[in-house]
């Protein structure tokens, strides 16, 4: 069974940055498009990001040009690049894959962003 642990998150100001990290315990992300989502307090979960087994990138309108999703092929690790943070970002954050590979969610990783 494939798990996937995201990591990285933690508290910063409005305009701050975090890596955010899904360790996958097998190499899925080669095979399979992948996405980060984002939980806010008290809303459903959201997909924000996406990456294709190829690399190919998507963002949600809300986070393009300040996430950025990037890959390690031997970690078998998809990173988040977060930047200029907005307290609107705050929330879980989860990995996953899309469609029928999709695994049980995670325990996520908390963003807390100060204003």
């Amino acid at each position: 069974q494939v798990q996937l642990v995201e990591s990285g998150g933690g508290l910063v100001q409005t305009g701050g940055s975090l890596r955010l990290s899904c360790a996958a315990s097998q190499a899925v992300f080669i095979s399979n498009i992948m996405g980060w989502y984002h939980q806010a307090p008290g809303k459903e979960r959201e997909l924000v990001a996406t990456m294709t087994r190829r690399g190919t990138t998507n963002y949600s309108d809300s986070v393009k040009g300040r996430f950025t999703l990037s890959r390690d092929n031997a970690k078998n690790t998809v990173y988040m690049q977060m930047i200029n943070l907005k307290p609107e970002d705050t929330g879980v954050y989860y990995c996953n894959l899309i469609g029928t590979a999709a695994r049980p969610w995670g325990q996520g990783t908390q963003v807390t962003v100060s204003s």
